[in-house]
Order: structure tokens, then C-alpha cells, then sequence
């Protein structure tokens, strides 16, 4: 199978990125996506690698010692308060191991601190050599496909693009058309499954974005339709599921995620 994929930090929310890093790795993953911007949640670990020098070391060690490479970080949220000047050294950093990405997503209603703070998030990372991902997320204040199309669009910057989360995709009823017409600033996206029926609330929404996702093709969203429509581009995984993984330890939920995913990529001919 020629494709690449990349474990994603919601993966395992609880795990530091040198542990992510060595659990990838021993699963036959090309690449993660690390959290290096901390969102201040009650179950993360240490994730601020700018300001950790020992943290920092240790993920440096764990990437050269597996051949792990570091694909995208998150995340630069926009939200009232925030200082995007404050996510610099963050950004030097993620250039420095290696990354192509930084991810983003929105959590402010107002539209003029929105689009100036994609494009100074965008003019910032620009001089690292990334692009910035914004994300729409259906219990955010960006929500489907073509609201993030438009806020990319908005803010004018050459290396802002747009990422597909299978399940948000699915819970903001989003269409396959969107994607094929939004198809150049699709950049990568995040592979998970989820139960055909779509929560009512945004609390039902965020607890199963965040703890109840399902491997592809153990749920009801048509994963199949949504890949056959994307460019060329890695394959994240991102399928928190705090029960199976509280059963079956983080590795094995690692190792599975990966499993499931090739095997539905070969049973569809993807």
C-alpha cells in the first residue's frame, strides 16, 4: 500500500509526544501530528515543547531514534484573548523538527478578529515554511467545510489551506460536492468512524469527538466516498475512544487504528 499516515495526538490524549512518538513507531506509522500548544484540558500531559528543554530533548531523541517524522502541530486556536504573536516560538520550533503544518481552529464569533488573526497566524508561520490548517469543528464557532473555504479565502494568504475530519465532516453535514469544490486548499485530513446517527446536541457532539470515535468501517460514515474525493496527501488518524483504550492499553489502540485503517483501505481499493 503505497500511502502514509500519521498518528494524531486525540488519538492519545494522555500521552506526552515521546510516548506518542515510540507507540507510532512500534506500529508502523510514517508520521505524527503532535500537540505542542497546550488548550489548558484537564487531561493533558506536558505538551509545551518551546518552553520544556527536557521535554523538548526527549522528543527530539524519540524522532531520531525511530525515523518518526513530525507531519503537522496544533494548536493555534483563534479565540478572544489570544495573542497570535505568543504562538512564534512554537511555530520556529515546529519548523525546526520538521513539520509541515500547524493546525487551527476557531472559538470567537467575531468575524474582523478572525480573518486578521488567520492572516497574521499565516504571515507568522510563513516565515518557518508552514502552512496553517484551519479546522471547522461542529461545536466550534467555523462549522463545516465551506465556512472554512471561505475564512481561508477571506484571509488571502497563500499557505492557509483547509483539513477534512471524517467526523466532523459527517456531524456538520457537509456534502461530497463541497469537496470537489474546495479541492485546492484541501491539505490533509483525519481518518476516524463514527455512528450513522449524528448527536442532537454540541455536548453529545464534543464527547464523541473527543472520547467515542470508532476505527474505519466500524461505524455508519461513508469513509470510502470522502477519500475518493481528496488530492493526494497523508492520512492522519484520529480516534480518541477513552473506553477501548482504558481496556486494551494505548498501544494496542495505537496498533489497531492503524491495522483497521489499512484493511478498510484494502477492502475498498483505496
Amino acid at each position: 500500500m503505497n500511502k502514509q499516515f500519521s498518528l494524531v495526538y486525540l488519538t492519545v490524549p494522555g500521552c506526552s509526544p515521546p510516548e506518542m512518538i515510540h507507540m507510532a513507531a512500534r506500529a508502523g506509522f510514517d508520521y505524527v501530528s503532535l500537540r505542542i500548544i497546550p488548550m489548558g484540558l484537564a487531561n493533558e500531559p506536558r505538551l509545551a515543547l518551546a518552553a520544556d528543554k527536557d521535554l523538548l530533548a526527549q522528543t527530539r531523541r524519540a524522532l531520531n531514534e525511530t525515523g518518526v517524522r513530525l507531519h503537522d502541530v496544533e494548536n493555534a486556536r483563534i479565540l478572544d484573548g489570544v495573542r497570535i504573536a505568543d504562538y512564534e516560538p512554537s511555530l520556529e520550533l515546529a519548523a525546526e523538527l520538521g513539520a509541515r503544518y500547524v493546525l487551527t481552529n476557531v472559538w470567537t464569533s467575531d468575524r474582523a478578529l478572525v480573518v486578521d488573526s488567520l492572516a497574521e497566524l499565516c504571515e507568522r508561520a510563513d516565515k518557518f515554511g508552514l502552512d496553517v490548517i484551519v479546522e471547522f469543528v461542529p461545536w466550534a464557532n467555523i462549522v463545516t467545510l465551506d465556512e472554512a473555504a471561505e475564512l481561508v479565502r477571506a484571509a488571502g494568504s497563500a499557505n492557509a489551506g483547509v483539513i477534512v475530519d471524517c467526523l466532523h465532516f459527517n456531524r456538520s453535514r457537509c456534502s461530497l460536492d463541497d469537496l470537489d469544490r474546495h479541492r485546492d486548499l484541501l491539505r490533509f485530513v483525519h481518518l476516524c468512524d463514527g455512528p450513522a446517527e449524528i448527536p442532537a446536541s454540541k455536548e453529545a457532539l464534543l464527547h464523541a469527538g473527543r472520547a467515542e470515535r470508532l476505527y474505519p468501517g466500524d461505524g455508519g460514515i461513508d469513509i470510502e466516498a470522502i477519500v475518493r474525493r481528496l488530492p493526494p496527501m497523508v492520512y492522519g488518524i484520529e480516534a480518541p475512544n477513552l473506553a477501548l483504550a482504558a481496556e486494551i492499553g494505548n498501544a494496542e489502540h495505537v496498533f489497531r487504528c492503524l491495522e483497521k485503517t489499512k484493511a478498510y483501505f484494502e477492502r475498498h481499493g483505496l
